[in-house]
């Protein structure tokens, strides 16, 4: 069984993806943090890049996006197979955000456009339609690019999506003429609008739900909002009535917590994660990439130790693509499985991994097994992760993840004095003030006996809780 529960709150849109009990996808949004990815823009180019093959674009908003331009030529207009022109300072130009900005990078442009509806994906700019390698049935993909074909203008192109399978042609071209009105209206705006104005604003979290998500094998959508419920329902009504019967109303009190996701959403803090059979996986990541590390952990298993370990890698592959999704990992991803003995467990291994990926929503690639015995994985990163909306640096650790020992601290605190009792001496002593589980240890090591000797000082400990761990606060009587 496949649910889709949504949480709406006027701070924050909540959906999770629960899978015969297990949660299996999550996404929010909050009203102050909108995602830029999908957005249209009229820009208007700032700075040229020529051995960067690239320019930036003032779209609006507090940095520049990033455009890549190829060989430094776009087309003079929005349209597929138009006259292709130089990239000028000073030019307007109609980008689409396909990354949002991260760190000190701003956002990521580019030049073919691409409006998403249920049904298919139109793409103005472009003149091919292409078809989703999850219809795999040749009979029904060609009756889908016949009926594409016929409503889409020749100028223009389309990608057939997953959930048009099976659907009646009304249905589609139904989509296709909408999507068709949205770019129209984006044209129209774009001759009115003034330079550095937004021209499509992607949909909200919701809406988007039930175009990505809301696919056949999903056997309810629950809603805690009636206005989001209403919502919902009235847009079912007009592009998928036949569905509408799984869309519910949620009368409890905590959709997330009645349903078990507020549970699963405790454990994507950590970077340890505990698998079924007694081993655990131990997720870390560093600016350029991310380690995961499979370790046996209490599992022995019942079997020779080849099997066992092989038992062991299949079940941490299955949950390491699913934190990927649930943390929304991208980048590079290098994953330390157990060594096996023979190639054809490596083998195997590489196609679960490969299976489990085309579940991904996100473009996500199993490269290989490195000499070095490593899986290579490479994930596509658009939007900003889960950790990042939820989670802000440790002004302790700096985002280290580790503080100063007691006795690491003890040292720098005799470090300290020494340095102040050679310029002038403090004939009262001193008041260290510590955290007060490393006030406690440090009074047991009696770690400034030396200075008391040397130095004739006296130092008086003091614990208080308004001192961070890892740090102390030194002051002369």
């Amino acid at each position: 069984m496949k649910n889709i529960y949504v949480n709406v709150m006027p701070e924050e849109t909540r959906m999770a993806v629960v899978e015969n009990g297990q949660l299996m996808a999550l996404e929010l949004e909050r009203p102050d943090h909108a995602h830029l990815v999908g957005n249209i823009y009229k820009g208007q180019v700032q700075n040229v890049l020529k051995g960067m093959q690239a320019s930036f674009v003032d779209i609006g908003q507090a940095k520049n996006a990033f455009l890549y331009v190829g060989n430094g030529k776009i087309a003079s207009t929005a349209q597929a197979n138009s006259p292709r022109e130089n990239v000028t300072v000073g030019q307007n130009v109609i980008v689409q955000i396909i990354k949002d900005e991260v760190g000190s990078k701003g956002p990521r442009a580019t030049m073919h456009l691409s409006i998403p509806g249920r049904h298919v994906v139109l793409m103005p700019n472009s003149a091919y339609i292409g078809t989703s390698h999850r219809i795999e049935n040749n009979e029904e993909r060609q009756r889908l690019h016949d009926i594409v074909r016929a409503e889409v203008p020749k100028n223009m192109g389309c990608i057939i999506r997953t959930a048009a399978q099976g659907q009646p042609a009304e249905n589609i071209v139904r989509d296709i003429q909408y999507l068709m009105k949205i770019w129209d209206e984006i044209l129209a705006k774009a001759k009115l609008s003034a330079t550095s104005s937004l021209l499509y604003r992607d949909a909200d979290l919701v809406i988007r739900i039930v175009r990505d998500y809301l696919t056949d094998d999903v056997d309810k959508m629950v809603i805690d909002n009636p206005k989001m419920y209403k919502r919902v329902c009235d847009l079912i009504k007009v592009t998928s009535p036949d569905i509408l019967h799984r869309i519910e109303l949620y009368d409890g009190r905590n959709i997330f917590k009645d349903n078990g996701v507020t549970e699963a959403l405790e454990q994507l803090k950590g970077r340890t994660v505990q698998l079924k059979s007694g081993g655990f996986l131990v997720i870390d990541k560093t600016e350029a990439m991310t380690v995961i590390d499979v370790n046996t952990g209490s599992f022995v298993g019942d079997m020779n130790l080849a099997d066992t370990v092989y038992k062991l890698n299949i079940e941490a592959a299955d949950e390491i693509m699913r934190q990927l999704r649930l943390r929304d990992i991208g980048g590079i991803i290098l994953v330390d499985f157990i060594d096996m003995e023979t190639q054809q467990q490596n083998d195997a291994l590489l196609e679960r991994m490969r299976q489990l990926a085309v579940r991904d929503r996100s473009k996500t690639n199993i490269v290989d097994i490195t000499s070095l015995g490593l899986v290579e994985i490479t994930r596509r990163k658009s939007r900003k992760n889960i950790e990042s909306m939820l989670y802000c640096q440790c002004p302790v650790c700096e985002g280290n993840g580790r503080v100063l020992s007691p006795e690491s601290l003890a040292v720098k605190v005799c470090r300290n004095i020494r340095r102040i009792e050679a310029r002038k001496h403090a004939a009262d002593g001193y008041i260290l003030q510590l955290n007060p589980q490393a006030a406690n240890e440090i009074k047991a090591m009696d770690s400034f006996r030396r200075l008391r000797d040397e130095y004739g000082v006296d130092i008086s400990l003091e614990s208080s809780r308004e001192v961070m761990p890892g740090t102390y606060i030194l002051t002369q009587k």
